[in-house]
């Protein structure tokens, strides 16, 4: 991954951190972004040294949505063609941004813990519904505030939203637009906790910290594919079968044996299971890339 400009990468003690750098725009979404967030986002699945991914913004803000510097046709994708990076396609028409800065985070074989802060409306609500946990400051405020610019929900948020709130939920917060606050979010189930600003990134680390240092990345990863990709299945009988493959896998692998020692032996354990770049416990990538998709 080249050097970002609008975001910041780092990496310490299995954790990466990812964090909005746009401060002065109150971390704006742009066509930059978009496309850092991405790399940055496979950049974390490629590296063995990461175990856990945090998202957050620099600033008061968490993200304020699209940037609008661009005036009334800043949605309008073909008064942009030629004078703008292209997404790619999908069914022929262009690629929404916003889906090509989330959906990287879906295909993520490792949790992604956001924290988010201030102001989080737009694509700052949707870019965090496919990451693992979501955990909000006090002054968290989300929105999903299309219908009130007269567009329409983006970053996949239409399948993420109502399996994260459900559907009368999802639909009041998306047809009203309005912006409401870190307890609505909470009683909503769009966050986990609510927490004072100042514990937020230690509360968001220490929970990424717990993960990195005690578990298995082989048994998280596909864990977290098997969670995901469940959600569609019309079946219990579904789960039974993708987890008793992945039992049979991660049963003769390395970790496996070392949870077992460790246990036995009283200690912490050592786990040294590699991800590579395929699948995991023969659990299926998800979710799955569509053939409609053109880069």
């Amino acid at each position: 991954m080249s050097a970002p400009t609008q975001l910041r990468y780092e990496v310490d003690a299995g954790v990466a951190t990812i964090t909005l750098d746009r401060p002065g725009s109150r971390n704006a979404f742009t066509v930059t972004m978009a496309l850092e967030l991405a790399a940055a986002a496979r950049a974390a699945d490629a590296d063995d040294a990461v175990r856990v991914v945090v998202v957050t913004g620099a600033g008061p803000d968490f993200c304020v949505g699209a940037d609008l510097s661009g005036g009334p046709d800043t949605f309008d994708a073909r008064s942009h063609a030629g004078r703008a990076p292209r997404a790619g396609t999908i069914d022929g028409v262009p690629r929404d941004w916003g889906g090509v800065a989330s959906l990287p985070f879906a295909e993520l074989r490792k949790p992604v813990v956001a924290a988010v802060h201030g102001a989080a409306v737009g694509i700052g609500s949707t870019l965090v519904l496919p990451m693992d946990v979501r955990i909000a400051a006090e002054s968290a405020r989300f929105g999903f505030v299309f219908a009130r610019r007269g567009i329409v929900q983006e970053a996949a948020s239409s399948w993420f939203l109502p399996r994260v709130v459900g559907i009368s939920q999802a639909m009041e917060w998306v047809a009203t637009g309005r912006v409401f606050g870190a307890q609505e979010a909470l009683a909503g189930r769009l966050v986990s906790r609510v927490v004072p600003d100042a514990e937020l990134l230690d509360t968001a680390h220490g929970l990424a910290r717990e993960i990195a240092d005690n578990t298995s990345g082989v048994s998280v990863a596909a864990a977290r594919q098997l969670l995901w990709g469940m959600l569609g299945a019309p079946s219990p009988w579904d789960a039974h079968r993708a987890e008793s493959h992945a039992l049979l896998d991660v049963g003769a692998g390395p970790d496996a044996a070392e949870g077992v020692r460790s246990f036995l032996e009283r200690r912490p354990a050592r786990f040294t299971g590699p991800l590579g770049d395929g699948t995991v416990a023969g659990v299926a990538r998800w979710p799955g890339r569509p053939d409609d998709v053109r880069d």
